[in-house]
Order: C-alpha cells, then structure tokens, then sequence
C-alpha cells in the first residue's frame, strides 16, 4: 500500500550530478536533449528522487549515443 511507502525526499541538481558522478551541467545538458533522464520541475527548480535516477540508469536511458 501506498502508506507503507518511506516518503522519498526530493534532490537538487547538484546533489543528482553529484550522485551520478557527473557536473551539473552534464544533468541539465541531458535534460535540455531530452535524454529522458527523470527530472521534475518544481517551481523554477529541477527535481530528483534518488530511486528514479536508479532506475534510469538501469535502464540503459543514460548510457551515451
């Protein structure tokens, strides 16, 4: 159930650069081609959850053309 969930908290492009051992830049340079990375826009700020970026990159969606 939903409730079972831990609330998740939201990071910050630079904490999710940081995660992904890249430069902010690189994160908004991928937002930016669409390189489908999970970014949320709240308020003027991009978004993140850890287990989302995760997932992205198991996916194989960050991998470079």
């Amino acid at each position: 159930t939903m409730s079972e969930r831990i609330e998740e908290k939201w990071i910050n492009i630079d904490e999710a650069a940081n995660y992904l051992s890249v430069k902010p830049a690189t994160v908004r340079d991928w937002i930016r081609k669409g390189k489908n990375i999970p970014a949320h826009k709240i308020g003027k700020q991009w978004k993140f959850k850890y287990s989302e970026l995760d997932a992205w990159v198991n996916s194989g969606k960050s991998a470079m053309e």
